[in-house]
């Protein structure tokens, strides 16, 4: 474990030059929380244990795909953890809908069992989210943090494939103009 503290900046170069030390840092500040997020959608902590060594393998391969105007590096990180931990599900053949808990309960909590939390925070996520239109909001929900398809999705909300294509392209451009009214604020 290293002493040594990264900005995100630095960090996001010291991997692109194969640093070992802030991959280690990663590690150290990142798993907790991408732990979390993948072992509330696959419900094992073995399989989790196992997700969370592939998105690293992922992290430390894709780190030059990182693209820091599309968005922190923290839901970078979180989006691969998400996705790597649905196709693990879909791989086993898993019924998702059935197996991710809702954006309430499974971003906002700690998960005892497993002494790990979840910190969307860092970014203020929770209330970027709550300050959307319902239908977004719900949207949202259901497509990032429920990991349903677009497909599942409307047949869930019981709407068509092509309403929800547009609310949530509406979505990711109100969330956009949320998040950037919040920085103005800062």
């Amino acid at each position: 474990m290293s002493n040594r503290k990264f900005t995100e900046e630095e960090l996001v170069a010291s991997l692109k030059n194969g640093d070992q030390h802030a991959l280690s840092f990663l590690y150290d500040n990142y798993s907790a929380a991408l732990f979390g997020v993948i072992v509330r959608i696959v419900e094992s902590q073995e399989n989790a244990e196992d997700v969370l060594q592939e998105v690293f393998v992922k992290i430390w391969k894709n780190i030059f795909s990182y693209d820091k105007s599309k968005g922190k590096l923290y839901t970078w990180l979180i989006n691969i953890a998400r996705n790597t931990a649905i196709d693990s599900l879909r791989v086993k053949g898993h019924k998702i809908k059935s197996q991710i808990q809702s954006l309430d309960n499974s971003v906002h909590s700690i998960n005892k069992q497993y002494n790990t939390a979840i910190h969307p925070d860092h970014i203020g996520l929770k209330s970027l989210v709550n300050k959307m239109k319902p239908e977004h909001k719900q949207l949202i929900d259901k497509l990032y943090f429920e990991g349903y398809t677009q497909e599942e999705a409307a047949e869930e909300l019981n709407i068509p494939l092509g309403t929800v294509k547009t609310r949530a392209r509406a979505a990711i451009s109100q969330l956009r103009e949320i998040f950037i009214v919040k920085e103005t604020v800062k």
